[in-house]
């Protein structure tokens, strides 16, 4: 499921619930582990929070203050502008390097990320949606594997 069209109703008290675009698979990613909030379920409950206080209805999780769902350009042309402005700043502060890696920054698929951070390659390639570990091992695994010192 694309973040965009994901609802409240994907969302129980421990857990997001959602289908993978390319596999179909479904997949819940846990909000709570040993009672303690993940930084996905801390943002979640954030972002509830801003759109309780906000009086947004709407089931949709991604909205603009209106509580219209968001789409992919209106994403992408928020993104922009608040690149621009973080360039702006950067600017203004006098550092020209930092704007010219701003201006260069771009959204890339967070996979291959996610699965280089997680040590065990069988969970790193559960959160993907891969049937295999070879898949994520070859295809998404940016760092070598972690080992420890023999002494």
């Amino acid at each position: 499921m694309s973040a965009w069209k994901a609802t409240t109703n994907d969302l129980d008290s421990e857990f997001y619930s959602v289908v993978q675009g390319k596999t179909g698979k479904y997949l819940r990613i846990r909000l709570v582990i040993n009672g303690e909030d993940t930084s996905l379920g801390t943002f979640l409950a954030g972002l509830l929070e801003r759109r309780r206080i906000a009086g947004i209805r709407s089931s949709r999780l991604i909205t603009n203050r209106s509580g219209l769902r968001m789409s992919w350009k209106m994403m992408n042309n928020r993104w922009n502008e608040a690149r621009d402005e973080a360039m702006k700043q950067a600017i203004a502060d006098s550092n020209p390097d930092l704007a010219d890696d701003i201006r260069q920054f771009q959204f890339r698929d967070i996979r291959p990320k996610a699965a280089s951070e997680i040590e065990d390659l069988s969970h790193a390639s559960r959160l993907p949606g891969h049937s295999k570990e070879k898949i994520t091992q070859e295809v998404y695994r940016r760092v070598g594997e972690v080992v420890s010192p023999t002494k």
